[in-house]
């Protein structure tokens, strides 16, 4: 079965990148371990399969390795991100960066330390552009 790549990754596909981001490269019994310490009880059947599901979608690299396997990220984790954060501008804000902006600084109480950090990242591209 082929499957289409997707922009962005499910939410289980998102666990899973995440523990090959921080490990770099893992063996499916490293991928379970990694979940069960977040608390995410998977068989070693279904790991298996999100993995082979996730090389299918162009995510993932496998490699053997004696007699195992060991995969890894094809999509670095900026990237990702990058990513799916356009993928829900376009989606929810009509592409619309400041609409997206204006959302977050209305919706909720932002700290001042991280109102300060984003104010310092505004100043930095400003300065870059310039």
């Amino acid at each position: 079965m082929t499957f289409r790549k997707s922009r962005t990754f499910t939410e289980g596909e998102l666990e899973f990148m995440k523990v090959l981001w921080s490990l770099g490269e893992a063996t499916p019994d490293e991928v379970q371990s990694a979940l069960q310490d977040q608390g995410r009880s998977l068989t070693h059947g279904t790991i298996r399969n999100v993995l082979v599901v996730m090389i299918e979608k162009g995510y993932v690299t496998r490699t053997k390795k004696g007699k195992a396997y060991l995969y890894k990220a094809k999509v670095s984790e900026v990237q990702a991100k990058k990513s799916m954060l356009q993928d829900l501008i376009d989606r929810a804000f009509n592409g619309s960066e400041s609409h997206m902006i204006a959302t977050l600084l209305n919706g909720k109480e932002i700290r001042t330390n991280e109102r300060e950090k984003i104010r310092r990242l505004i100043d930095e591209v400003k300065k870059e552009k310039e």
